[in-house]
């Protein structure tokens, strides 16, 4: 996942028109007009399922006053999730040729996390990992065989990186036994060791040899990722405020949330995509904290939603939390998508103090936010929305000022 450069590959190397089965080698960086496949987005989408179960579970352990064991699960959960799309996506953008047999390992794989979805509750609600474990072990084996494969079609440098992420993906699939034979107290302890080892594997297998991603392709990856986890958002949300207004006539209470939760998803979608950050990838520390660090940002993304189904049912009574609690769960993970987006993307793109310091200082509001009792989501949505507008203020004044003067005026 790292971004040294690699030898071009050759034109016989590269996907050339579809064909039963072909060598797997690795496509170029600078292919031109690199965009995701039919068969990538219909695996996002699946993993949208798992996500949707994640976001479920954390709704419920919120509504009945158990945050933090709920959010802690929500962690790991949707580690596995993500982790398991990380490792398919920088391979796919590398090595991404289309023949009948990646497309079966790939339905494999998408099997595997639908899987892992039908265990989340079971997971949430008893530590029972096992569901979990299997439809990762089905998603990992087939991840496995990939890299298998591109070790039997390369040689050299790139076979011994190929090598290396087949058994780093084998041992780590190893350690998550762990979690099966665990006593509950040490099972953060045992996942935190297994996702450090996780975290460890790209770097390893690629320490002398990079894979070929190719930057436009997978900061698309990442923004169609972006944009499904928002879309389930709001469904999630549509769906809570419907059962409420169906079940309980509160649609005068709802509709303040209605819309201070439509402007927050509205606001997360814009300051994520106002700048494209293709370019920005250039550098292995640069991959590493970008394509690592959008844990925050989808984990942050899907909790949004989950946060408005709590206000939601809090509003009308059948949360047992607070108001203040209710309001906390969509601003505090509001904030925490605000301040990764500006981490991960906007603050390379900011000229001056003013436009660096409109993200950080709207995670701070909309914190503040939290605190107005039943205006708390509203007050955090006309934040977030004021985000923007001054953000494009403040871009309009840069471009006016640096436009070049008209000779002839």
């Amino acid at each position: 996942m790292t971004s040294r450069s690699t030898p071009e590959p050759t034109a016989a190397a590269r996907p050339a028109g579809r064909r039963p089965l072909r060598r797997m080698t690795a496509r170029g960086r600078d292919e031109a007009h690199r965009v995701a496949s039919p068969l990538e987005l219909f695996f996002d989408l699946c993993f949208v399922v798992a996500i949707s179960q994640a976001g479920a579970e954390l709704v419920h352990a919120v509504a009945e006053g158990h945050a933090g064991k709920g959010i802690l699960n929500y962690a790991m959960i949707f580690f596995a999730i993500w982790w398991a799309w990380m490792n398919f996506s920088w391979f796919a953008s590398a090595y991404d040729n289309d023949d009948v047999l990646y497309r079966v390992v790939t339905l494999v794989q998408i099997a595997g996390v639908l899987v892992l979805a039908a265990g989340v509750s079971k997971a949430f609600e008893s530590h029972d990992f096992l569901v979990v474990w299997i439809g990762y072990v089905i998603m990992r084996l087939a991840m496995i065989a990939q890299w298998l494969r591109v070790a039997r079609s390369t040689e050299g440098a790139e076979r011994t990186m190929a090598l290396r992420y087949a058994g780093g993906v084998l041992l780590c699939q190893v350690g998550w036994l762990g979690l099966l034979f665990t006593p509950e107290g040490a099972l953060p302890w045992v996942f935190l060791v297994v996702v450090i080892a996780e975290l460890c594997v790209p770097l390893f297998a690629e320490k002398d040899y990079s894979t070929s991603w190719h930057p436009h392709h997978i900061s698309e990856r990442y923004g169609l990722f972006t944009i499904i986890v928002l879309g389930e958002t709001i469904a999630a949300a549509t769906v809570a405020v419907k059962s409420a207004v169906d079940e309980h006539d509160a649609l005068g209470e709802l509709l303040p949330i209605a819309a201070g939760g439509l402007l927050i998803v509205f606001a997360a979608w814009w300051i994520y995509f106002v700048v494209p950050i293709h370019g920005h990838l250039r550098t292995s520390g640069q991959a590493f904290l970008w394509g690592y660090g959008h844990y925050l940002i989808f984990a942050s993304a899907a909790a949004i939603g989950a946060g408005l189904e709590v206000a939601v049912e809090q509003a009308v009574g059948t949360a047992h939390v607070s108001t203040l609690a209710a309001s906390a769960a969509v601003t505090l993970p509001t904030a925490l998508y605000f301040l990764a987006v500006w981490v991960l993307h906007s603050r390379y793109f900011k000229v001056g103090i003013g436009q660096q310091l409109v993200l950080p200082t709207t995670a701070l509001l909309i914190i503040l936010c939290t605190f107005l009792g039943d205006w708390a989501v509203p007050a955090a949505g006309i934040v977030a929305a004021l985000a923007v507008a001054v953000g494009v203020v403040l871009t309009a004044r840069m471009v006016t000022r640096e436009a070049p003067v008209d000779a002839g005026a």
